[in-house]
């Protein structure tokens, strides 16, 4: 039977709970390192089956989230990442369904190869053990992590924001049903019963020993205190800094669409773009009419001399506009002369998560993909595909910026390690 959440009360002390909660999961764990493909998919059909019919449960939580926020005077921006419809809840089931159906990453072979000596040697996915998740705003956080982590063999503690605490418990009951439903430990996927800001340095701390990763999804003043305070690994990008790249010869209907997209679809999500450049070559063709469709879609546009000078209605950019994140409809824009300015912009400027080159001329994309080093690269493609479910990982923990281990969207690969298998008939080293 799933565990029972309680928030915590002032006789509780923090540091004794968290340890507790890293104990219980490291346990959990150990099962699930074990635990087979066939017994996971069942929890996690469960899972899916329990958020669909505790739906109107979880908006009533949600509900109350959302009006705590409103009063608080939050941005629609922060509010759109916060609120849950049925249609959220019903496409946070499906991802479940989705990293269900994915291959099982526990066992598989990596590589193998034998030795001269007659050695058999393999390398095979292992659990990383326990993941530490710390979240702000979206709620959908809950079910994506719980679920990826549960795929992996990994234990999970959740620690949701104040923003979004709630709804957060609300789902993880859904989880915890789930385990319970396939004979799975409750504690495989915990959430801490507490919004104290010093339940996270506890866990920055690694709880004893028994957080092996940590995951940050939040603003950057909580990525960047989970990157300075942590004393275990952390798989995370910053800031959400993504340029699209006008290069000439491009469709123009191609470039208006992928470029409204890649910023208006969703403006809060780390993969809107937030600068876009433009090939000085086709300013008098493509300019006016790009920045055109951005202010008449709602963004404001912030351009460079040439840019105001294509449409009135242009605002004047500063220089700290481009290296921005406005998770808003707000972009900055800029003519640039060529590839090598392009590249030398986005290098100067970045954020290392996602940039995309819009252009009919192969060689140039090629030279965009090779010399430029962020973690997710497009070609004639909006930014806005920078995310897990979209590269058919079923749904991600997070993006991650860093160059080791994970790198990009991070599924359920990603929240693996590996050991190597030797097999041998006798041999000894001479």
């Amino acid at each position: 039977m799933a565990a029972e959440v309680h928030e915590l009360t002032r006789d509780d002390d923090i540091a004794t709970v968290m340890a507790g909660l890293g104990r219980r999961a490291r346990a959990a764990a150990h099962g699930l390192a074990t635990a087979p493909a066939e017994q996971k998919n069942a929890a996690l059909a469960a899972m899916a089956a329990a958020l669909r019919a505790r739906t109107a449960e979880i908006l009533e939580a949600n509900a109350g989230d959302v009006q705590a926020a409103q009063a608080k005077g939050t941005a629609a921006a922060f509010l759109d990442r916060l609120r849950l419809d049925p249609a959220r809840i019903e496409a946070m089931a499906k991802g479940i369904e989705d990293i269900a159906a994915l291959a099982d990453p526990v066992g598989a072979v990596i590589a193998e190869w034998d030795r001269p000596n007659g050695l058999h040697i393999e390398r095979v996915r292992t659990p990383l053990g326990v993941i530490g998740v710390i979240f702000e705003s979206r709620p959908n956080v809950t079910a994506d992590a719980g679920a990826l982590c549960l795929k992996a063999g990994n234990a999970v503690i959740l620690r949701p924001g104040s923003e979004s605490f709630h709804s957060a418990r609300a789902i993880q009951a859904c989880l915890a049903e789930g385990l319970g439903a396939a004979g799975l430990p409750a504690d495989a996927i915990q959430i801490v019963p507490t919004t104290d800001r010093a339940a996270v340095g506890e866990m920055l701390k690694g709880l004893d020993g028994n957080v092996d990763v940590i995951v940050p999804r939040g603003g950057r003043s909580l990525v960047s205190r989970v990157q300075t305070e942590a004393r275990v690994p952390v798989f995370a990008h910053l800031e959400g800094i993504c340029h699209v790249y006008v290069h000439a010869p491009a469709d123009l209907e191609m470039a208006i669409a992928v470029v409204i997209n890649a910023k208006m679809r969703r403006t809060g999500i780390c993969g809107a773009a937030e600068t876009l450049l433009i090939d000085r070559a086709l300013a008098g063709t493509h300019l006016k009419p790009i920045v055109a469709a951005l202010i008449d879609a709602g963004c404001q546009v912030r351009g460079d001399e040439t840019v105001q000078a294509a449409d009135a209605r242009v605002v004047p950019a500063k220089p700290e506009d481009f290296g921005k994140e406005f998770l808003d409809a707000i972009i900055a824009v800029r003519v640039v002369d060529g590839l090598d300015a392009a590249i030398a912009h986005i290098a100067a400027h970045s954020s290392g998560h996602t940039e995309a080159i819009i252009t009919d001329d192969q060689a140039a994309a090629d030279a965009f993909f090779a010399r430029v080093d962020s973690a997710i690269l497009l070609h004639n493609a909006s930014t806005q595909f920078a995310d897990g479910g979209e590269f058919g990982m079923g749904a991600e923990i997070g993006i991650a910026t860093g160059r080791m281990h994970a790198r990009g969207p991070v599924g359920v690969e990603q929240l693996t390690s590996f050991k190597y298998r030797v097999r041998g008939t006798g041999q000894t080293r001479p």
